[in-house]
């Protein structure tokens, strides 16, 4: 039976899917698109009692450039939280912050949030708790490789086979769907946050250079890459030499990126492979009929599609938008629930989470 204050609000109130990101937080309001993409990072001074003082891209701004008693924080790791507190308050403001943006309806709209596969009950359960808090009426949770090939225009609720890899900051999900349903899924928590990782282990380790976190990842954007590239180019990384203690800038090369990032892009290529070695073969037949799309910010990673299509002789091809997949996708099942309902992980207020 239909809540008659839930149908009331509904009136009034938007309907939104917000992909919680590691690294990058989006929202999609149904009839409108993305209306928010900013980085997933909230600064707290500590002097006043771990009072928030900017969230998403002020806040990202603030990092590494902070007086000792504001820290910037990341409230979500490997794709689920870790800190209950400051991703509601996270959650809080980007649903006021659309709200302010489009309509003077009443803030309680419904949400569809993505959730990597491979969380628990408790983590599930974590996300459910933190939208409710922050002012949603009723709270849904789809996986996000669901929702990604909701995003990338798949076919998941007709009987043929579609795949998906989505590369985000903390995890990287691959799933092979059809009816509505994941197939096979494998969830690694190797995503573009390790990727910097191994480019400031490099720089460190051959150059004896200490860079950031910024640096490391605007390097693996310009030139970073997982297949030779027509043509190699450089990059110039700035940072302190570990062993005169003085600023130092070294020119490093595509190719070496490469080498940097070979780890986490082998342990991907791994687990696609994984992933369809245990694929019915009717459904591999499909895949390699329609191609496997790659959705999340990884998928831009230049020479990924190449290098996969080489290592498992399957076509593969960079979704539309891979940034905004998983937002849209959450999104556009609000706007088909009643086709789409059967694709999500949780349900709403007063509902067990399954």
């Amino acid at each position: 039976m239909v809540n008659p204050l839930n149908w009331f609000l509904g009136l009034f109130s938007l309907d939104i899917g917000i992909d919680l990101g590691t690294a990058n937080t989006l929202v999609y309001v149904r009839g409108k698109g993305i209306v928010i993409n900013e980085p997933s990072v909230v600064a707290i001074d500590q002097k006043k009692g771990g009072r928030i003082v900017a969230i998403g891209a002020e806040a990202k701004e603030m990092v590494g450039r902070t007086p000792a008693h504001i820290v910037a924080v990341r409230p979500l790791r490997d794709g689920v939280i870790s800190d209950f507190d400051t991703t509601e308050q996270m959650l809080h403001y980007f649903i006021h912050k659309v709200h302010e943006r489009l309509t003077l309806r009443i803030p309680r709209p419904r949400v569809v949030v993505g959730i990597p596969s491979g969380v628990t009950e408790v983590e599930k359960r974590a996300v459910y708790e933190a939208c409710l808090s922050a002012g949603a009426r009723e709270a849904y949770l789809i996986e996000e490789p669901m929702a990604a090939a909701i995003g990338a225009g798949l076919p998941v609720a007709e009987s043929v086979g579609s795949m998906i890899v989505d590369i985000g900051g903390g995890t990287t999900e691959v799933a092979v769907i059809s009816l509505g349903g994941i197939v096979v899924a494998r969830s690694i928590r190797i995503a573009g946050d390790e990727m910097d990782e191994d480019i400031i282990n490099y720089a460190r380790t051959k150059y004896n250079l200490l860079i950031g976190e910024r640096m490391a990842e605007r390097c693996k954007i310009e030139i970073g890459s997982a297949y030779p590239l027509p043509e190699e180019k450089t990059f110039t990384l700035r940072g302190r030499n570990l062993v005169t203690g003085l600023p130092e800038a070294v020119e490093i090369s595509s190719i070496e990126v490469r080498e940097a990032l070979s780890n986490s892009v082998n342990t991907i290529v791994e687990t696609v492979r994984e992933a369809l070695d245990e694929t019915p073969p009717e459904l591999i037949a499909d895949l390699m009929e329609h191609g496997i799309a790659l959705a999340g910010g990884g998928a831009l990673l230049a020479g990924l599609a190449e290098r996969l299509s080489q290592e498992t002789r399957m076509p593969f091809y960079v979704a539309e938008e891979p940034l905004t997949c998983v937002a849209r996708g959450a999104g556009m099942v609000l706007e088909d629930f009643d086709r789409l309902s059967k694709t999500l992980a949780g349900t709403e207020r007063g509902s067990t989470v399954h």
